[in-house]
């Protein structure tokens, strides 16, 4: 409804009063709409299509589950304490609370070498990516996964690094795609991959599911070093992690002199609308002539952000109690059990599947066809929304992504639906 609203307004625009400002060729060189908003849109559309459907929601991945007790008791109590002269607090660190800061060094990377003063906590990592964005400035050099999260790609773009969009591959320009296949493991070929300044890595992956081992790191670290690149690692999905794979990037050797590294409290904690995140920059890592970027990002915090709420990180900080930790937990293993409930069903109509044990999302193979194809049929046909491989970059088509956040309920019905399809008409 956003969307057509928009459009309605900017079409009202055109025919009556225009400034003299011009519009920014970086944003004219978007592709036609964030992925997100697009999946929302058909949503609305195939609801005015069937209003009696009750549609299953297993696209974007926004959590489910309540937040536990006595994390929501820990920001109620922050709250309430504001409503006193003893407990009001305004404005806080830009870079976040001392005490939070120096809980998820202690806890998500006690044995790394990462000290509180490296965590800069924020309101999510989406936001920071484009803080990142803007710290690296206009002329570096991009490459990212092939799939990706869309943000890394896009956000380049409004920042002026991506070059013209390619209208015969649907690539960038500028942008270095590195191939995320199960043919590689899902990890790229680094002696094909040409130098660039700055590696997007996310794993465990968004969208395919799949966590890079520490073998594979090893080479990432390995080749960032050999040329002189920054690693920019996204971490969100660690907490998915079960077969051992490296939680961080930091438990490689020397990754803290090529590596900076976001994460979230949205997946594990579930706080997508509660929004809290944090970045790390190690204090080794330096620019070309010895700067220490840490002083740039603190630079770019304090002036482009206020601060997380002290309310929500007062919630942070008991998601990292041990009765936090443990009732996280919990919630995340939910999700893990509904990715095998899932993973079963679309293996029953014969499709190949990955990810769904180290991450909540499902990469389900339909080889030949067009995955927005494929998404509109399942929509169709069993009211369940996914989301289309191809919208995660060329590398995504043939693949839809499955999320796994879901009531129990929930997810044994699209599992059923799922079943009774036996067949999807995609060639």
């Amino acid at each position: 409804m956003l969307h057509l609203q928009s459009s309605k307004h900017e079409t009202e625009n055109k025919t009556g009063h225009c400034t003299k400002v011009v519009r920014s060729a970086n944003m004219e060189n978007l592709r036609s709409g964030y992925l997100f908003p697009e999946i929302s849109l058909r949503e609305y559309e195939h609801s005015q299509k069937y209003p009696n459907a009750k549609i299953i929601k297993l696209g974007i991945g926004d959590t489910t589950e309540p937040i536990p007790d006595c994390i929501t008791s820990a920001m109620a109590k922050q709250a309430t304490a504001l409503s006193t002269v003893e407990g009001y607090s305004g404005y806080g660190d830009e870079q976040g609370s001392k005490a939070l800061r120096k809980r998820i060094a202690e806890m998500l990377y006690g044995n790394m070498g990462i000290k509180g003063e490296e965590v800069f906590v924020s309101d999510g990592a989406q936001c920071d990516i484009s803080r990142l964005q803007m710290l690296l400035g206009p002329n570096v050099t991009v490459a990212v996964q092939d799939p990706s999260f869309p943000a890394y790609i896009d956000s380049s773009v409004i920042f002026g690094r991506a070059g013209d969009l390619q209208g015969q591959n649907g690539k960038y320009e500028r942008i270095v795609y590195m191939k995320c296949t199960p043919d590689n493991d899902f990890f790229p070929d680094l002696s094909i991959t040409p130098r660039t300044d700055i590696i997007f890595f996310c794993s465990p992956n968004n969208p395919t599911g799949t966590a890079a081992s520490a073998a594979q790191l090893r080479r990432l670290v390995d080749f960032a070093t050999a040329n002189g690149s920054i690693i920019v690692f996204d971490s969100s999905y660690a907490a998915y992690i079960s077969d051992g794979s490296p939680t961080s990037i930091y438990q490689i050797p020397g990754a803290k002199q090529v590596a900076i590294e976001i994460s979230s409290f949205s997946k594990f904690a579930g706080f997508t609308g509660v929004r809290l995140g944090w970045t790390v920059v190690p204090e080794e890592l330096s620019y070309s002539n010895g700067f220490p970027i840490i002083k740039d990002y603190d630079r770019i915090v304090c002036t482009c952000f206020n601060g997380a709420s002290n309310i929500v990180q007062a919630g942070g900080l008991a998601c990292l109690s041990a009765e936090g930790l443990q009732a996280i937990s919990r919630v995340v293993k939910s999700y893990q059990e509904n990715a095998k409930i899932l993973t079963e069903a679309f293996r029953g109509l014969g499709m190949e599947v990955y990810g769904g044990q180290n991450a909540p999302y499902l990469w389900v193979h339909f080889p030949g066809s067009s995955s927005w194809e494929i998404f509109a049929e399942i929509m169709e046909k069993t009211h369940i929304v996914t989301i289309p491989g191809r919208g995660f970059g060329p590398g995504g088509e043939a693949y839809i992504r499955v999320s796994s956040f879901g009531h129990r309920e929930t997810i044994l019905e699209a599992s059923q639906r799922l079943t009774n399809l036996r067949t999807l008409n995609i060639n």
